[in-house]
């Protein structure tokens, strides 16, 4: 950001474009790329400690000064399409419903420019938004992975989240390292192609963005870098390595409980059996034959976890619940929740992101 206005060069010789953002008792133009804003200083300086800096100084006025509509401006080095975001939310405010995937150019744009030009309830709301969406608890995500589940069981998260990758580049940029293994983690369920094609970017995250209007429609690709890529893979390739030792560990070896009630029934043959079934469907699961969430551990274990009660398998005659006893019931549950916590304990180590390094800029409980 440059001070106010005060010399003439060729770049402000070329009259800029009038954005939507124009009010005509404003006081002061903000000019990003070329796309001008009208807008007051009052507001600036009153939300933003940055612009009450700038617009503190004394600026010597140049004879051969040039403004803009009769106003002094000063010169941003952003995206327009940030800075139309952030004017907005500081006029209308930040209102964000679910679902929400295709706001994310929004809070992005909010996010960044708040926290260059220090609006902090602005980059609280953001955070806390985010942080919502990419949860550091297990509890958190489970809630979201029900959220975009509907009635019918129907998972669509990218209607209710954004693109994982979105998430990974806004973290890196803006040192949001809390976001990162629960965004590895959403990216690392994908197949490795679609991994390594990137994301499709809306027109308001474009970096080529020219106009600060609501109708941008020009769409690119990002990719993630070398790094983030190989870590995004690598991720995936543990993930799956866990489920199948906890296969081998706790399914296909598993002994009956030492309460099991079925014990008089073979050596407890029905529970056996039952493992046995449970085994077979989540082999499909993680060969992406039932589900197509072959790296997905989290869901893997709750769905073995909920087998155990429900009443819509078939013995060729009639639908019917698994005849494993309560006990067996009781302790194969408490083994894959403790599987789930492990799993997601150790998703920091799984994408080489140390726990330490998991840094907050801003308070959890805001």
């Amino acid at each position: 950001m440059t001070s106010l206005s005060a010399t003439r060069s060729a770049q402000v010789l070329v009259e800029p474009i009038r954005s939507d953002i124009w009010f005509s008792d404003g006081n002061i133009i903000l000019v990003a790329r070329g796309i001008a804003f009208k807008v007051h200083r009052g507001q600036l300086q009153r939300h933003s400690e940055v612009f009450s800096d700038l617009f503190s100084m004394p600026q010597p006025r140049a004879p051969d000064q040039v403004l803009i509509d009769g106003c002094e401006w000063v010169e941003l080095y952003d995206s327009p399409t940030d800075v139309l975001h952030l004017l907005s939310a500081l006029y209308d405010g930040l209102y964000i419903s679910k679902p929400c995937s295709m706001k994310f150019e929004v809070i992005a744009g909010v996010l960044r420019l708040s926290s260059k030009y220090l609006i902090e309830h602005l980059r609280i709301r953001c955070v806390q938004w985010l942080r919502a969406d990419w949860p550091s608890t297990l509890e958190g995500w489970d809630r979201r992975e029900q959220q975009a589940t509907d009635d019918s069981k129907r998972y669509t998260p990218r209607e209710w989240y954004p693109h994982p990758i979105h998430i990974i580049h806004l973290a890196r940029e803006l040192a949001l390292d809390d976001l990162l293994p629960s965004a590895f983690y959403d990216l690392s369920r994908y197949g490795p192609r679609k991994i390594a094609s990137g994301a499709t970017v809306p027109g308001g995250l474009s970096s080529n963005a020219s106009t600060a209007t609501n109708n941008l429609t020009i769409e690119e690709r990002t990719c993630l870098p070398v790094q983030d890529l190989y870590t995004a893979l690598l991720g995936r390739e543990v993930g799956q390595r866990y489920v199948a030792a906890f296969i081998e560990k706790e399914l296909s070896t598993r002994p009956v409980s030492s309460a099991c009630t079925n014990r008089h029934r073979d050596n407890g043959r029905p529970c056996r059996e039952s493992f046995y079934f449970i085994m077979l469907n989540v082999l499909r699961s993680v060969g992406g034959i039932s589900a197509g969430r072959d790296a997905d551990p989290l869901f893997t274990l709750m769905q073995a976890m909920e087998m155990l009660n429900r009443k819509d398998f078939t013995d060729g005659e009639k639908q019917c619940g698994l005849q494993v006893c309560e006990p067996c019931k009781v302790d194969f549950a408490q083994s894959a929740a403790t599987a789930r916590q492990q799993v997601w304990a150790q998703l920091p180590s799984w994408f080489g992101l140390q726990p330490t390094a998991l840094s907050s800029n801003v308070p959890m409980s805001c």
